[in-house]
């Protein structure tokens, strides 16, 4: 089965945020097929834009949960969303608390501006509740994340849940570019401030569970289902869980 599916947080999907309209913007698609109107910023062509977020694009506006994989055998995606919905049912819903822009090794994401132990713990009980839903990684799956350049703890993650940056790895965080060359990021810098001016240093909540699809390879993620997070909500400034990351989803 060529299909993947991925659980990520998505701002803005019970209730709208405006973090989510200008991300949209920036990336020049919304992930439920909404029309959008693609931000020009000053100084700069659309083309020039998307050239810089072509990966950023096809993944759409999320955060990583449970990184992409493909169903187990004898599992299907209706089994997949009972499950979800199961599990978002019994957590709390989360915030990323004063939400930030940052580079990240070479890329450009926002992520968590304070200590977001609700968050970090949504993602351990994503990754390990519906592991048993998620096929083996192949060798062309494991290659492709490039264990030579993973740490030993990396790398070990990586065999047990399939994705490196889990666990005590995890950094929750919102993808806004590729990675850019190094002379070309005082630019886009730039550019990222002045787009997201007056949106950032505040909460910003995580309401649901959602189940994105790729439906072939290479083709771009669309939300597939929303599931509402229902337990009693955390509060963000509970100590956090330490965690690192510089790959893409």
């Amino acid at each position: 089965m060529t299909v993947r599916y991925a659980v990520y947080g998505l701002p803005g999907a019970l209730t709208p945020d405006p973090l989510r309209l200008l991300a949209e913007a920036w990336i020049g698609r919304s992930v439920d097929g909404r029309p959008v109107t693609a931000a020009v910023p000053a100084g700069w062509t659309r083309d020039e834009l998307d050239a810089l977020t072509v990966d950023a694009r096809r993944y759409g506006f999320h955060a990583t949960l449970k990184a992409p994989f493909r169903l187990a055998d004898g599992r299907d995606v209706a089994e997949l969303d009972v499950r979800v919905a199961r599990l978002a049912a019994d957590l709390p819903p989360v915030v990323v608390p004063r939400i930030a822009l940052r580079r990240l090794g070479g890329f450009y994401a926002l992520i968590a501006g304070a200590p977001a132990p609700g968050l970090h713990a949504l993602a351990a009980a994503v990754v390990r509740t519906l592991d048993d839903l998620r096929a083996p990684l192949t060798a062309a799956d494991r290659a492709r994340r490039h264990p030579e350049r993973l740490s030993p703890r990396q790398r070990a993650l990586l065999d047990t849940w399939g994705y490196p940056y889990v666990l005590d790895e995890f950094l929750a965080h919102l993808t806004l570019t590729d990675r850019i060359d190094e002379r070309d990021r005082p630019r886009v810098s730039a550019a990222l401030a002045e787009h997201f001016t007056g949106h950032l240093d505040r909460d910003v909540p995580f309401e649901a569970l959602c189940v994105f699809v790729e439906p072939a390879p290479g083709a771009p993620f669309t939300l597939r289902s929303t599931h509402p997070l229902g337990g009693t909500p955390t509060h963000p400034s509970e100590p956090a869980a330490a965690g690192h990351r510089e790959g893409e989803a």
